[in-house]
């Protein structure tokens, strides 16, 4: 059977409004009636106001991980020439992960040696030299200069030595192993990525900035993993990020679980939190949809409110739009304001609310 499609919406209420006005038309074409029917109430869609400081919820998607997570690198370039865990493998504090070759390290050390001990005899020579009055003070001066140059950069090679292995900083799992044997690194390249599983697990959520702003630590919140078949678990908020993403915007909130052995790093879950409504410059404005708004001048606006089944033109005081809302105050906790149909209803005439769904359904 054939079925007509869906009106758009602005046709859908002008087709609606005229619809109304049939009888009038009719009774004036044919014989005058002591009493005309009354005109149906108009249908319109409405939403109730909800106060400032009604509480809501947010809801995202992010990715499960230890708080405390390493990436393994070395600071030195070379070729790697041990490799000693893989992906899942337990570890412990101190343990050896990974090792470069040390030839090169071990050349530079040497010749650092041979520096700092050519500086030291300069220094003790030219002080002989000196008491005797053969050199300078300056002379003196300089040569101490150079023999700080020289234990200096021993320190430094030194140092650059002890990094030739890389050594696990905390007791636990290895996440992904990520070099392979053989391969020359780079200085900072990551190798190896460890999670300290005495830490806890956290949902790292990235919500909208103006999302973010309505989360507090200590919130609550309800989380759903696909991998367990969709069960709900609880979590609550430990920390909300201070700065944005510079690509996406997003704010990241985390979540802290409670001790789930099930549960592993990078498994994804989405999660809906309890919050406080949007806060706003005054701190005084409720969100209703923008298209409510009939009127807007300044700081003052006008809707259509909902009062017993008929519409009532209502001022109201205007902060402005937010995306597809209207910040607005004066309206009482509850209030319905109408949306959809709300440019053809006059104030004071007969409404009634209508599902939008089964209106367009029924064309």
């Amino acid at each position: 059977m054939w079925r007509a499609s869906p009106l758009p919406h602005h046709v859908l209420w002008r087709s609606l409004a005229f619809a109304a006005t049939l009888p009038v038309l009719a009774g004036c074409g044919g014989k005058a009636k002591e009493a005309e029917a009354p005109a149906p109430p108009t249908p319109v869609e409405a939403v109730r106001v909800a106060a400032p400081n009604a509480s809501g919820t947010v809801s995202g998607t992010g990715t499960l991980e230890r708080r405390r997570e390493m990436a393994l690198s070395f600071r030195i370039a070379g070729v790697l020439t041990r490799m000693s865990v893989e992906a899942g493998d337990s570890v412990r504090a101190g343990q050896v992960i990974a090792a470069i070759d040390p030839a090169s390290l071990d050349a530079r050390q040497q010749q650092t040696v041979a520096d700092l001990e050519r500086a030291r005899r300069d220094v003790e020579r030219d002080k002989a030299l000196f008491e005797k009055g053969y050199v300078s003070r300056q002379r003196i001066d300089d040569r101490q200069s150079v023999l700080k140059s020289a234990q200096a950069a021993y320190n430094a090679a030194a140092f650059d030595r002890r990094w030739a292995q890389l050594v696990s900083p905390a007791s636990g799992v290895v996440l992904t192993r990520a070099a392979q044997t053989g391969e020359v690194v780079q200085p900072g390249q990551v190798v190896a990525r460890i999670a300290d599983l005495t830490s806890p697990l956290v949902l790292r959520l990235p919500l909208a900035a103006r999302d973010a702003a309505r989360v507090r630590v200590g919130d609550s919140a309800r989380l759903k993993v696909e991998d367990l078949g969709g069960q709900l678990l609880t979590g609550t908020v430990t920390r909300v990020g201070e700065a944005a993403d510079t690509r996406t915007g997003a704010v990241t909130v985390e979540i802290e679980l409670a001790g789930r052995p099930d549960l592993r790093s990078g498994q994804i879950a989405s999660a809906e939190l309890s919050v406080r409504a949007t806060p706003t410059a005054s701190g005084t404005f409720a969100r209703i949809p923008a298209e409510a708004v009939l009127e807007a001048d300044g700081a003052r606006a006008f809707v259509l409110r909902m009062d017993g089944g008929v519409a009532r033109r209502t001022p109201v005081a205007f902060g402005g739009f937010d995306g597809d809302d209207a910040l607005v105050s004066g309206l009482a906790d509850g209030a319905e304001v109408i949306t959809a149909g709300a440019g053809f209803v006059s104030d004071g005439e007969k409404v009634r609310v209508v599902d939008p769904a089964k209106l367009a359904g029924s064309k």
